[in-house]
């Protein structure tokens, strides 16, 4: 398939999603899967409705340029736009090329974000604490909601350990690669001497299990008593 096949069929099946929800005459488990289907094509289609738009602007101004009778002054204003437009135009397809890679099918779920304290003792709890907030925030940024399911904290107001859930849209995709060991160097508030100190925590990032329905057969169970 072309690239522009690629292309018109991302927004041919999102219209279609579109025109099928809106008809209301759906159940509602379709509907729902639906629904998702397209809240996650809407990014990468306005990634190609963008690309389409700097493209068509692109030819317009080419044509402008060559137009003989056109005024010199609109000539000039419209190889200045030209230039800028092809310049911007790789970043757009780079953006896209890259929206179209294959997803992992756990990237839309919401995650399990875990971060411990490493070596450093109380600073390297407080490290543990900055990183927390840190992601709060970032989560805030994205209308996530962080819910703290275990937390052990110091006296000083850092985290030796703290396991949250982090819920929203695309948590897991945008999460995932911060797993593994977070190191800092700094002057911390416990040090009298104004040494640095190295402090390290670990984060792990973990896809939020889905509810599985399970059918167990009575032929399956083995029931023992014991008096």
């Amino acid at each position: 398939m072309s690239w522009v096949e690629r292309l018109d069929r991302v927004l041919a099946r999102h219209q279609e999603l579109s025109d099928t929800m809106a008809s209301g005459d759906l159940p509602a488990e379709q509907f729902t899967s639906m629904s998702r289907e397209y809240a996650e094509l809407s990014p990468l289609v306005a990634k190609v409705t963008a690309f389409k738009a700097a493209q068509q602007e692109l030819a317009d101004l080419e044509e402008m340029m060559a137009d003989l009778e056109a005024d010199a002054e609109m000539k000039a204003l419209a190889e200045e736009e030209h230039q800028e437009l092809a310049a911007r135009l790789p970043e757009l397809e780079h953006d896209l090329q890259l929206a179209l890679l294959p997803k992992d099918e756990a990237d839309a779920r919401n995650a399990i974000l875990e971060i411990r304290a490493g070596t450093g003792g109380d600073e390297a709890a407080l490290f543990a604490g900055d990183l927390f907030r840190m992601y709060q925030r970032y989560a805030a940024t994205h209308g996530w909601r962080v819910e703290i399911i275990d937390e052990s904290m110091n006296d000083i107001g850092g985290y030796s350990e703290v396991v949250a859930s982090v819920s929203g849209q695309d948590v897991f995709a945008k999460l995932k690669y911060e797993s593994g060991t977070h190191r800092v160097q700094r002057v911390p508030v416990t040090e009298s001497g104004g040494r640095i100190h190295t402090s390290a925590a670990t984060v792990a990032v973990l896809p939020e299990a889905e509810e599985v329905d399970i059918h167990i057969e009575d032929k399956d169970l083995r029931i023992d008593t014991y008096r």
